[in-house]
């Protein structure tokens, strides 16, 4: 299975901890998806922290071998890593959602969500986990589920620029909420330093759009 290889660095970076993260989360990019290959900066290998002193090494260094197959395109190989530290440690937050994003790749949303959701439930004050989570809820048709993610990352994380974005698109061409959709929007460039092109368009778009007009102009959400 051929994998995007800007959310494989995403997914690299995400947490193998339960309270604590293992691994830096991936700061949000400037631009929308698929993210620029800058981001591969962040995969770095995980610090030390309080919450590994309580993980064996031997889990530590199952969570990196999965991580560097996710990184090298071996996909197969990392949804059997991670697969197998949810079943022998079904406590940590990040192999779950590493699972969860590798279904989604797949379109597997139903497993997606389901591992997404257990990876929040393990570790519920991680913003990016909550951002994936509402892009997967929003890919399979539930909405309200995925407005509440997203919110729940801005939460957590107000300087957060992705789920500003993420919610605006919600807003914008899921919840027909064109206000909003604008002040998600503003939100979004206001953190982004006003650089991102095509959302300056979309808010233009709003603002000239007319009661009811569908827009022609795509929208696709930020990891």
């Amino acid at each position: 299975m051929r994998f995007d290889r800007s959310v494989a660095y995403l997914l690299a970076a995400l947490c193998v901890g339960v309270a604590g993260c293992a691994t830096r989360v991936a700061p949000p990019v400037q631009a929308t998806e698929p993210a620029p290959a800058a981001v591969a900066s962040t995969a770095a290998a995980p610090p030390k922290s309080e919450t590994q002193a309580f993980l064996s090494v031997n889990v530590l260094r199952a969570f990196d071998d999965a991580r560097s197959a996710l990184l090298a395109g071996r996909t197969e190989e990392a949804q059997r890593g991670f697969l197998a530290l949810t079943k022998s440690n079904p406590e940590l937050a990040g192999p779950h959602a590493n699972l969860g994003m590798i279904y989604r790749q797949a379109d597997k949303l139903s497993e997606a969500v389901a591992e997404l959701e257990l990876a929040v439930q393990a570790n519920p004050k991680q913003p990016a986990v909550l951002n994936q989570l509402g892009i997967t809820y929003r890919q399979k048709g539930e909405f309200l589920k995925a407005q509440d993610a997203y919110e729940r990352a801005i939460a957590l994380a107000p300087d957060y620029a992705a789920p500003h974005l993420n919610l605006g698109i919600l807003f914008d061409l899921y919840l027909w909420d064109g206000a909003r959709a604008l002040a998600s929007y503003e939100k979004y460039l206001a953190l982004s330093s006003g650089d991102d092109d095509k959302v300056k368009k979309w808010i233009a778009d709003l603002r000239n759009r007319k009661p009811q007009q569908a827009t022609l102009l795509s929208r696709k959400e930020q990891p």
